[in-house]
């Protein structure tokens, strides 16, 4: 027994020491270079926006910040790697809306329980956009015209089960309409299509159609936004229009569910203070972006609050797995 005894005590010790040390490294994080992983190629929205809090994040951490792209799957290649990861803060992520969504659809192996929310960094709704020349002068007009022609009105996205096909498809959910959803290799081909005159809309964010608008090439009808976008004050909300529906894409830092809450703090403070940075704010302004920050508490309710919405979503629209 006290040979037992002794094992028992050397096993404790060993614990709380090992305990100590971790608890010790992660008040000094961080003591080397972190590395972003952003789950989409280069040179997309979410790469940018990485690249632009990397940067601007310089002045807040005591060591560089490395962004790495780790492309497949929708995302679920990099956020499988980012969930995957040593729970130590040097390896982070760039969380995107997909995190709440591809668990549902079978191709994603963790949830959004696997990730602890730093901080969202960036927020755009979806939003009914059509041709110039469109006969749909305002929302009113294009949801009649759909309920005169159940599933001829074409919807452009972005691919099929991702964020603007869902939002389309939510639209069409709440309405009682059909839509005939037309999916596109990314939402800068279905934008061309729409100037085509191919298809009669699209479901993409303002960010994306904002430079056509303002060439007086296309239209947005309606945002499926809680409230108008500050660079069209003129377009109303479905809201106003009696539905009751928001659907955001949304970009932020994340990190493995275990990271040492001192890490956490030290990434959410960091995090607080770059997004006011004046070179983070006119990036995303130069990218027609939105800013759209959130504490790490706030995310998280972001998060569960999309995850559930689209797990319903998905289950009735049959692409639940």
């Amino acid at each position: 027994m006290k040979g037992y005894r002794f094992l028992t005590g050397a096993v404790v010790g060993a614990l709380a020491s090992a305990s100590l040390m971790v608890a010790a490294t992660a008040a000094e994080y961080p003591t080397k270079p972190i590395e972003l992983t952003v789950p989409y190629a280069a040179g997309g929205g979410t790469d940018l926006v990485a690249r632009a809090y990397a940067d601007a994040a310089k002045k807040h951490l005591p060591q560089s910040m490395g962004v790495v792209n780790k492309t497949g799957g929708a995302g679920a290649v990099g956020l499988t790697e980012i969930m995957a990861a040593r729970a130590d803060g040097y390896k982070i992520g760039m969380g995107t809306v997909e995190i709440t969504m591809l668990p549902h659809m079978g191709i994603a192996r963790f949830t959004a329980d696997d990730f602890t929310p730093i901080a969202r960094l960036n927020a755009e709704p979806s939003a009914i956009t059509v041709n110039a020349d469109s006969p749909f002068k305002t929302y009113e007009d294009f949801i009649a015209n759909a309920k005169a022609n159940p599933g001829k009105v074409r919807i452009g996205n972005s691919g099929t089960g991702a964020i603007w096909h869902l939002a389309a498809a939510a639209l069409q959910d709440k309405t009682g309409l059909t839509f005939n959803h037309i999916p596109y290799d990314g939402a800068n081909p279905a934008v061309t299509a729409l100037l085509g005159n191919h298809i009669e809309a699209v479901s993409v964010s303002p960010a994306e159609v904002v430079n056509h608008v303002a060439a007086g090439k296309l239209r947005i009808l309606a945002v499926l936004a809680d409230e108008r976008s500050p660079a069209f004050p003129d377009v109303p909300t479905v809201k106003e229009k009696g539905v009751d529906l928001s659907v955001y894409t949304w970009r932020g830092i994340v990190v493995p569910k275990k990271t040492p809450q001192a890490v956490v703090e030290t990434l959410r403070a960091a995090s607080k203070a770059t997004v006011e940075e004046a070179s983070f704010k006119e990036t995303l302004t130069k990218m027609n972006l939105t800013l759209a920050y959130a504490d790490g508490p706030e995310f998280g309710k972001v998060m569960q609050k999309d995850n559930t919405f689209f797990k319903d979503l998905m289950t009735k629209l049959g692409m639940a797995k």
